[in-house]
């Protein structure tokens, strides 16, 4: 019963969170070609900035979000929680206040900062606290509910993007932020991570095998282990961790072109504004939530992860190809049903890393492969950026303004490839007699 409290506790702390954050994105862009290029649908320097954000905010969380993780190991969840959640609310207030020009480079500057930290850091120390309290057997729907308060999250929040002016956006999305910070300082509790006393984890921080028991037991603690030697340790453990690791780069390659330029790419193909990206977002983010919050818990323990996973994969491919060949204005709303398939992908791929690991390195496995999916937001900007301005302006080598977005399909297609290569494995759930001490 205390576990099931801390989940709901902890959902209610995600869904706030993410109802802040998305509740800004149907009108970021707009906000941004206002401060940049006023009275333009097109505006390249918008595209460069947004794609340099994400270059510098993913390259911080190649190492943040591991750390984070690490960290959260040694001294609790809860703790590390309250770094993300604070820091994420900071951007919002700063545009809540005002909304000039030098209001929105004060607003960037902080986001990139910020977004080193609690983009990655607040769904890996959330997936770290659900392999604390669940079991194995039913970590893949644990998984799916969480991404489906997550996509519940986007939803709402694209729904009140619809129904709200630019100003009361951010001014609401900044108390909402605040507000899951004091949520999650108050009633979410701290959780021993139990272990088998049989069971071999991956990660060893014990260094030396004649080092007295004191020695080793402050080795176990997790703060005087080598962190990068865990970090490479943990990807050469297995085939599987490898083909994942691998699998969430390109997703997380096509997922922050997404984020970065579809919405451009939509303004200047159709001229959509707030309201087209909120009901994009909203076609996209209910099928999202239906998915995760019915399909995983459903489908998931009779098909297994593996096999959603593919199937997310492809769905998100077919959907840039639709998007890149659309003809008329209505073909991106029929496209982004195909989310309801696509975000499969990322609770299934976090669920086979979570069995690949031990009760105690859920964080920096997690983290880990944060990481390396946010090293996407470093690659993709500087490979995307330039080439869907070239195939916005009157300059691209053939006429295809979507070619960028087709390349973004391409991403998730290869990672589909990669995860037919995952042998299934038997799932069963581990017994805990052991815990995991906190620093």
């Amino acid at each position: 019963m205390d576990n099931l409290k801390n989940l709901i506790h902890l959902f209610v702390t995600v869904f706030l969170s993410t109802f802040a954050s998305l509740l800004v994105n149907p009108t970021i862009a707009d906000v941004t070609m206002e401060a940049i290029c006023p009275g333009k649908n097109e505006c390249s320097l918008a595209l460069y900035l947004t794609g340099f954000q994400q270059a510098v905010a993913g390259l911080g969380s190649v190492v943040m979000t591991p750390l984070i993780g690490k960290l959260s190991d040694a001294y609790g969840r809860k703790l590390l929680l309250t770094i993300p959640l604070t820091l994420g609310s900071l951007p919002l207030v700063i545009l809540a206040l005002n909304r000039t020009s030098t209001s929105f480079y004060v607003y960037f500057a902080l986001k990139t900062i910020s977004s080193m930290v609690s983009d990655g850091g607040l769904i890996c120390l959330s997936l770290s606290c659900l392999a604390d309290n669940v079991s194995e057997g039913k970590r893949v729907s644990a998984f799916g509910l969480l991404s489906g308060v997550i996509s519940a999250g986007t939803v709402c929040g694209t729904l009140a993007a619809r129904l709200l002016s630019p100003t009361q956006i951010f001014q609401v999305a900044a108390v909402i932020s605040v507000l899951a910070a004091v949520y999650m300082r108050v009633f979410l509790q701290e959780t021993p991570r139990h272990i088998n006393a049989l069971e071999q984890p991956i990660l060893k921080l014990e260094t030396e095998t004649n080092e007295t028991d004191n020695e080793t037991m402050k080795k176990t603690e997790g703060t005087k282990g080598s962190f990068l030697q865990d970090v490479i340790h943990m990807l050469k453990s297995s085939t599987t961790l490898s083909l994942a690791t691998a699998i969430s780069f390109f997703n997380g390659l096509s997922e922050a072109g997404v984020q970065a330029f579809l919405m451009y790419y939509l303004k200047a193909r159709f001229q959509f504004r707030k309201d087209q990206f909120a009901d994009i977002w909203l076609i996209t983010y209910i099928g999202a939530t239906l998915s995760n919050m019915l399909l995983m818990p459903i489908l998931g323990p009779i098909l297994g992860e593996e096999t959603l996973l593919s199937v997310g994969l492809f769905a998100g491919f077919l959907n840039m190809l639709f998007y890149s060949i659309a003809w008329s204005p209505w073909v991106p709303y029929v496209s982004s049903v195909l989310g309801t398939f696509l975000f499969l992908t990322s609770p299934s791929v976090r669920c086979i890393i979570s069995k690949q690991v031990g009760p105690c390195e859920q964080g920096i496995a997690q983290g880990c492969i944060l990481g390396i999916a946010s090293l996407a937001n470093v690659v993709s900007p500087l490979t995307f950026s330039p080439l869907s301005a070239l195939f916005l302006s009157n300059k691209a080598p053939f006429h295809f303004p979507g070619f960028s977005i087709l390349c973004l399909g391409l991403s998730w297609l290869i990672g589909f490839i990669l995860s037919i290569m995952i042998k299934i494995a038997p799932r069963f759930s581990r017994d805990r007699n052991k815990v995991c001490t906190l620093a």
